[in-house]
């Protein structure tokens, strides 16, 4: 253990003395003083070059075009895109129209096409068939057994 030579004392182990609060003023100071006159210069030589330095003509006559960026592209209204995707999927569904006119093919409504389901029934695979499995091609004649529409 250390001790001090004068007095025999065990020596402390932190300082001893005070900071010196001259030196520490004069940093502060001197640290203000640099940074004022960094602003200040910046400052002088930003006026100096929007004054005296022009930037020129645009690089491309198309600069000032705007250009659409690619699809997809973001909804400005997504509420209202979707309630009019909805209704348009509404009329779709619970109207009679046209699909093809020229081959003849129609659209109904979705509960008229269910009523006709239940009516005639579902396809069912051909008894006929080599190990029950369906032909390309093939459609099923009868309902299977055990089912009951709801």
């Amino acid at each position: 253990m250390d001790t001090h030579p004068e007095t025999g004392t065990p020596a402390p182990k932190h300082e001893t003395r005070d900071a010196n609060l001259r030196r520490l003023i004069q940093f502060g100071i001197g640290l203000a003083v640099l940074t004022i006159s960094g602003l200040v210069v910046s400052d002088v030589v930003f006026h100096y070059f929007a004054r005296h330095q022009t930037l020129g003509p645009p690089a491309s006559p198309f600069e000032n075009v705007r250009q659409l960026p690619p699809s997809p592209r973001l909804q400005v209204t997504p509420v209202q895109d979707l309630d009019h995707y909805l209704a348009e999927q509404r009329h779709e569904l619970t109207t009679y129209g046209w699909v093809d006119q020229k081959a003849g093919v129609v659209r109904i409504p979705i509960d008229r096409a269910m009523e006709l389901l239940l009516q005639k029934g579902l396809p069912v695979r051909n008894a006929s068939t080599p190990g029950g499995q369906i032909q390309p091609g093939e459609v099923q004649e009868t309902v299977p057994k055990g089912y009951t529409p709801e």
